[in-house]
């Protein structure tokens, strides 16, 4: 039952802005790192941007000064501001987490299904 859905996903312009929100549910007692991803066709999976639970973040090179990620640990949520956007941005984004679950008590990492995020020149 735990879940991660993202939205906010769609098509933009260059130049354009787009914030996208990935939340959390299900039996969770706690969530520690939070972070989106991207894959391209014919790319391997990267990280975008991380936040931990204390809010210390890190971004990929190719995004740094454009994208802000931040979290609401009351909500379980994360998002990604991005902005000044590019058409090489185009990929679908997913969230990922490592989470500390009930039933049993453990520690586990969960991706969301990922939403399309397509920019246009």
């Amino acid at each position: 039952q735990v879940q991660l859905v993202e939205s906010g996903g769609g098509l933009v312009q260059a130049g354009g802005s787009l914030r996208l929100s990935c939340a959390a549910s299900g039996s969770i007692l706690q969530i520690n790192a939070m972070g989106w991803y991207r894959q391209a066709p014919g790319k391997q999976r990267e990280l975008v941007a991380s936040i931990t639970s204390a809010g210390s973040t890190t971004y990929a090179d190719s995004v740094k000064g454009r994208f802000t990620i931040s979290r609401d640990n009351g909500k379980k949520t994360v998002d990604l501001q991005m902005n000044s956007l590019k058409p090489e941005d185009t990929a679908i984004y997913l969230c990922n987490a490592d989470m500390i679950l009930f039933t049993p008590l453990r520690t586990a990492n969960y991706w969301g299904q990922g939403t399309q995020v397509t920019v246009s020149s």
